[in-house]
């Protein structure tokens, strides 16, 4: 059965779409085939001291990150934001982001990007990764 927005969409602890990327890991909650490209929603796991996805920015797209474990880096514009279990950021469309794990502990983000679509441009991102370890 296909799945629409309006469908509840209930994941357990780990379950989703994983995507290895070195000593970062994705899983993909919810994409635009759920919901209707309007967003998709992401946890990223940074393993300690670890460098994120690389500084970039969306022309469309806000990005929401609430931190869901350890202390996460996270470049905003020309800022590095040391952010905490609990904090939240939103990146605007066009501004330059990144993030990374400085700290000894691992690093759990859920992101939130917006409009959908992302998830796409996943398994380039993947093969990046494994390209260039």
């Amino acid at each position: 059965m296909e799945k629409t927005q309006i469908d509840v969409l209930f994941l357990r602890p780990g379950e989703g779409r994983p995507y290895p990327l070195g000593r970062m890991n994705a899983v993909f909650k919810a994409d635009h085939g759920e919901t209707g490209n309007a967003y998709c929603v992401s946890e990223w796991w940074l393993e300690p001291k670890s460098s994120g996805p690389g500084a970039h920015a969306h022309e469309g797209n806000v990005e929401l990150f609430y931190v869901l474990s350890g202390v996460a880096s996270i470049l905003a514009g020309e800022d590095w934001l040391e952010a905490p279990t609990g904090s939240f950021v939103r990146i605007p469309a066009t501004v330059m982001h990144d993030f990374e794990n400085r700290t000894d502990e691992r690093v759990g983000l859920l992101n939130v990007f917006l409009p959908g679509g992302f998830e796409e441009n996943m398994p380039a991102i993947v093969k990046w990764f494994a390209d260039n370890p």
